[in-house]
């Protein structure tokens, strides 16, 4: 049974499954449900937690142990199996299917990982898990979703903001639920009373670091590659995390690459369409006639790559790599860049 995350938590107070797929891209929706999974299932007497990572060195000849066996201490096990990559081969296909018609009552499963596709979910493991438990997609919020998560989850810490405060940090978040989190526990600090206007919520989630990584944008679609620079330097000894810097880069990314393929085909650009105002206009426009299509593909993968190896931990300078990146943006010659 398929099941979103904001329908999740009330779901389980009815009463749990023995198995729970967990998988997506974006990761505040999955460390939420598996939180509230793990703390319901405490309640309930799963106080056994294992936990297990498909990787080159697992067995899963330990799995199957892991799911016949209880210590003395505990009743109830919670079995926790991380699948980065969403397919668990041949061998791990046949015991995950063997294990949907031989789990016991007291035993729960929760495999997770990254995005899967349809071929996934039509293959015969999946299946065989789907039909016994809870599958729960967990994709990146946008617009009216992402408004109506801002939302629910607001009333939550109870926050009452008005549709103008409520539309502008959906803004300023957009792409980042984890962004969007930490704003909203820190408006429940700041407004202890509870109701929040758009003026209170500009003078919140504007701090100044962030507002520098906008800056940063602007600079950087202008053209200007030495303010660029010297604007990453600054954002560097403040220590503005490079996730930020990605996550703006990304999204300006998206943003180009929709303007440039309107411009391409001969249509005319909605402005209003992509949220950008008359003041900007021109800082697009700028961009647009000095990158072509090879450009932004050769941004979209360096994008990519570092998205990838901050994530995995991967990366010992990410403000040089976020630097490179920007200068892509500038369609800067890198080849000429001197070494030092």
């Amino acid at each position: 049974m398929q099941l979103y995350p904001d329908r999740f938590e009330s779901h389980i107070r009815k009463g749990l499954v023995n198995f729970y797929l967990i998988f997506g891209d974006e990761p505040l929706q999955k460390m939420l449900t598996l939180e509230s999974l793990r703390k319901h299932a405490a309640t309930q007497g799963f106080d056994e937690r294992q936990q297990f990572v498909v990787d080159n060195q697992f067995s899963w000849h330990s799995l199957i142990e892991a799911t016949q066996t209880l210590s003395l201490f505990s009743s109830r096990q919670f079995i926790e199996l991380e699948m980065p990559t969403g397919k668990p081969g041949a061998e791990g296909s046949k015991v995950l299917t063997e294990l949907a018609h031989n789990i016991t009552v007291d035993t729960i499963v929760v495999i997770h990982g990254a995005k899967i596709g349809k071929d996934v979910q039509k293959t015969k493991w999946f299946k065989a898990l789907d039909k016994q438990g809870v599958y729960v997609p967990c994709y990146p919020q946008e617009g009216k979703q992402l408004s109506n998560w801002i939302g629910s989850y607001m009333s939550k810490l109870g926050l009452q903001a008005s549709p103008s405060a409520t539309a502008l940090l959906t803004d300023f978040c957009e792409g980042n639920l984890l962004a969007a989190k930490q704003e909203m526990d820190k408006l429940a600090l700041l407004y202890p009373q509870g109701k929040i206007d758009e003026v209170q919520m500009e003078k919140a989630v504007v701090d100044q670091s962030r507002f520098n990584v906008f800056q940063l944008v602007d600079v950087m679609l202008s053209g200007d590659a030495a303010k660029t620079v010297k604007m990453l330097h600054r954002l560097e000894s403040e220590g503005v995390e490079p996730t930020i810097i990605a996550w703006a880069l990304t999204r300006e990314w998206q943003t180009l690459n929709h303007l440039m393929s309107s411009k391409i085909a001969g249509q005319t650009i909605n402005w209003n369409q992509h949220r950008i105002w008359s003041n900007r206009q021109s800082l697009y426009n700028s961009a647009m006639n000095r990158l072509t299509l090879e450009n932004l593909e050769q941004i979209r993968s360096k994008l990519q790559i570092i998205d990838r190896r901050i994530k995995q931990s991967q990366v010992h300078r990410p403000y040089v790599e976020l630097c490179h990146i920007c200068l892509l943006f500038i369609a800067y010659d890198l080849q000429n860049l001197a070494m030092q």
